[in-house]
């Protein structure tokens, strides 16, 4: 396999739900081909093999490929956007493999593909945290990931899942974008938020990152992509990834040091700045899914079956923006955000 089948890719995105059913692919299809159609060298690797959509979204179900000679895969071409997926080895078949294989495939498919040079490589990674998933960002020079999700509780549970995942991986978060947020009804043109409204207000509160975007329900977004037609809300993603791409690539990060024992967490950043925060204060403020209602911010976990002695297992910085949690009684989905960890300690210090 050759080492530098990407080497000569700029930047490499991955695109990532931990639930299914959020729109990811379609989205990874239209942000690809957005940047294609704007002039940029482009490609498009769906790394999902139970469930490759990526050649049905682009109507290359029947797509024939080559190989080179140096026997490497040549993407199919479309609309300007080079495009590979395992759909196009399997076809119809079903994917009948265990992980060790599935990952292998997996690398096969990205790293031996005749990728040429890029501006951006976006990866349509499979559903959930596991094996392949690993493999993905321990072999490939990720620049950073995008999380899709839509505001229902299922799907915002994933949001930290995977925001820990690429953490504790050392790949960063970009940001977050919301799928099916609301839909403008033909008759009144009022937008109608059915899962909540202020979504992104929520997103930015509860996991620290940006929200690049907010995509109603589009009837553009049911079909294939034949054309490659500009879309308002797609290009305003587009441009967000974008610039958050470059902004990681020179931002440092730059997260505070951490000591925690039975009683509060301590953090102190390199510009002298220094908060403490007791266990049971950071504990209850946890926002996450299961703790607070999605769509009124109510407190679902009120602390009444806390317990006394309720500490930090574990710690993780993520980025410049929050911290993951593990807590002693098996809490794990939470993440705080240093703006919210600032806000609370300021309340406790002047009442």
């Amino acid at each position: 396999m050759p080492a530098n089948a990407l080497q000569h890719v700029r930047f490499i995105i991955a695109v990532s739900s931990c639930k299914g059913g959020v729109g990811k692919s379609t989205l990874a299809a239209h942000l690809a081909q957005e940047l294609a159609r704007r002039g940029l060298s482009v490609g498009l690797v769906d790394t999902d093999i139970h469930g490759p959509s990526i050649p049905t979204l682009f109507n290359l179900q029947n797509a024939q490929i080559h190989v080179n000679a140096e026997k490497q895969l040549i993407p199919v071409e479309k609309n300007g956007l080079k495009i590979m997926s395992f759909g196009f080895l399997l076809g119809d078949a079903p994917a009948v493999l265990r992980g060790p294989i599935v990952s292998r495939y997996v690398q096969q498919v990205l790293q031996n593909t005749a990728w040429g040079e890029l501006d951006y490589l976006f990866v349509d990674m499979p559903p959930g945290t596991g094996d392949v998933q690993l493999t993905i960002t321990q072999h490939v020079r990720l620049s950073g990931a995008v999380i899709v999700t839509t505001p229902q509780t299922l799907s915002l549970l994933d949001v930290s899942r995977g925001i820990l995942m690429f953490e504790k991986v050392n790949v960063p978060i970009l940001g977050v974008i919301e799928n099916m947020s609301y839909f403008v009804c033909d008759q009144c043109n009022k937008k109608h938020y059915i899962f909540g409204i202020d979504s992104a207000k929520t997103l930015k509160e509860r996991f620290g990152v940006k929200t690049l975007a907010e995509i109603p329900i589009l009837e553009q977004m049911i079909f294939n992509i034949d054309q490659p037609l500009a879309n308002p809300f797609i290009s305003a993603a587009t441009d967000n990834i974008v610039a958050a791409v470059k902004e990681q690539s020179t931002t440092p990060q730059t997260p505070p040091t951490i000591q925690f024992d039975d009683k509060e967490i301590r953090l102190k950043w390199d510009i002298g700045e220094e908060i403490t925060i007791s266990n049971r204060d950071l504990r209850l403020s946890c926002r996450c899914a299961l703790c607070a209602n999605e769509l009124t911010g109510k407190k679902i976990f009120t602390g009444k079956n806390l317990k006394p002695n309720i500490a930090a297992k574990s710690i993780t910085p993520l980025g410049n923006y929050a911290l993951g949690i593990e807590w002693n009684d098996h809490h794990t989905s939470g993440i705080y955000p240093y703006s919210s960890i600032k806000q609370l300690a300021y309340k406790k210090e002047h009442g």
